[in-house]
């Protein structure tokens, strides 16, 4: 038996099929992830994300201590704004990618990943030396994830007065904090919405009161599928503690205007900026055939491999990331069950706004 979140009998009272995922019972459907993806693309869906971790970072060194951890920079974001980054070691390669809300000059939440709780909480704490802040993990938070492109409209009904007029005014990645949640405009699905970060006892009445208004529940399997469809990371597939942000697309979430800001990593990105390295890229298969991870991919300039891969449900193909040797384009071949298959090299995300995105490169 694994952990299991505030919210697991409720998932049993939905039907939902659990499986183990990063060491907590999560559910993978409530008995269509096809109908699920297709909800949260066209209307409202219903994410537990409470299995994440939540870490606050508090004390007068909060902003010096972030500015080393991270590779991206919190000082490009005011208060009230959120910032995709990583974390980085000494070589380069992703510790955790990760969302920071920025509170106030001395307070910062983090939300990392499940299945590398144990290892990023070592890290910031090993990370820390010298710094005044005090590092704690939340456990006692819960976070439900609405999302879609209703899904703004469809909260604003269904909370306080305070929250809606939060809402109304966030930005993209804005974030308020009423009471005692935390209301971010962020998700992980390429569409519009909100994930709430709340007390863990509180989770289950604002379930309820959600899927009776009309959110349909959704499980891992759609949220796999809804990322990928929006050029979204997973860690673990798309890159690890050996893959550097420039191998894995992420090279938009490294700050390097700022000299005096040494970040852990950034002499050696710095260094491998300057050379040829793998890349990753969108691949979309010509003809039938499902994309999986750990497919190699057969190109004029040698061999890489499937990092992510699934049908998508919103183009009707199939579809991956792959990581490719430098300057691949055009047409590459994967290799499937010992069959090679023609794909074409694009740029994500492959959906947006419900529609077919991506170009050709």
């Amino acid at each position: 038996m694994g952990q299991r979140t505030p919210l697991y009998d409720a998932h049993l009272a939905a039907g939902a099929k659990m499986v183990d995922f990063g060491g907590w019972d999560m559910p993978i459907h409530y008995g269509s992830q096809l109908e699920e993806h297709h909800a949260v693309r066209d209307g409202v869906g219903l994410f537990d994300v409470s299995h994440m971790t939540v870490v606050d970072v508090a004390g007068k060194d909060t902003r010096a201590y972030l500015r080393r951890l991270l590779a991206n920079d919190l000082d490009k974001v005011g208060e009230g704004r959120a910032l995709y980054t990583c974390m980085l070691n000494e070589r380069g390669g992703v510790v955790d990618d990760l969302i920071v809300y920025k509170i106030d000059a001395e307070h910062a939440r983090l939300v990392v990943n499940c299945a590398t709780r144990d290892k990023d909480l070592e890290w910031m704490e090993g990370q820390a030396g010298g710094f005044a802040v005090d590092i704690r993990e939340r456990p006692d938070l819960a976070m439900i994830a609405v999302q879609g492109p209703k899904a703004r409209a469809f909260l604003r009904d269904l909370v306080c007065d305070d929250a809606r007029a939060a809402l109304d005014e966030m930005p993209f990645f804005g974030f308020a904090q009423v009471g005692s949640w935390l209301i971010a405009r962020t998700g992980y699905t390429g569409e519009d919405g909100a994930e709430i970060i709340l007390p863990g006892e509180k989770a289950p009445e604002l379930w309820q009161r959600l899927t009776d208004a009309g959110a349909r529940p959704a499980g891992l399997g759609a949220r796999d599928t809804l990322r990928l469809e929006a050029g979204l990371n997973l860690y673990g597939n798309d890159m690890d503690d050996g893959v550097t942000p420039w191998e894995a697309n992420l090279g938009w979430t490294v700050a390097l205007d700022d000299p005096d800001r040494d970040f852990v990593g950034r002499a050696a990105l710095e260094a491998q900026k300057q050379k040829d390295h793998t890349v990753m890229r969108g691949l979309v298969l010509e003809g039938k055939g499902v994309l999986r991870p750990h497919q190699t991919v057969h190109t004029p300039n040698g061999e890489g491999e499937t990092t992510s891969g699934t049908f998508s449900p919103t183009l009707g193909r199939a579809i991956a990331f792959a990581r490719l040797p430098a300057g691949t384009t055009g047409t590459v071949e994967v290799e499937i069950r010992n069959k090679r298959l023609k794909a074409h090299v694009v740029k994500t995300p492959f959906v947006k706004n419900g529609k077919e995105a991506y170009k050709p490169i």
